[in-house]
């Protein structure tokens, strides 16, 4: 009687785990990766605003006079 208690638990919980898997569905597809542009516009942003402070300090620099004697 143990004996058929043993298989009968092994086959319940072999059982157990195969069959959700048996009725489960596929995972959905990831999403495409999609860029609406705004990072692309704030990189031009970040880079026209890097120049705009090079030639304001070039432009600045060579305005002002080396010696005030």
């Amino acid at each position: 009687m143990t004996s058929s208690n043993g298989i009968l638990s092994a086959f319940a919980l072999v059982f157990a785990i195969t069959l959700p898997h048996v009725h489960g569905q596929p995972f959905a597809p990831a999403p495409a990766p999609v860029s609406d542009g705004t990072s692309i516009d704030q990189g031009i942003a970040y880079l026209l605003m890097i120049l705009a402070l090079v030639l304001t300090y070039i432009i600045h620099t060579n305005d002002t006079p080396l010696s005030l004697s």
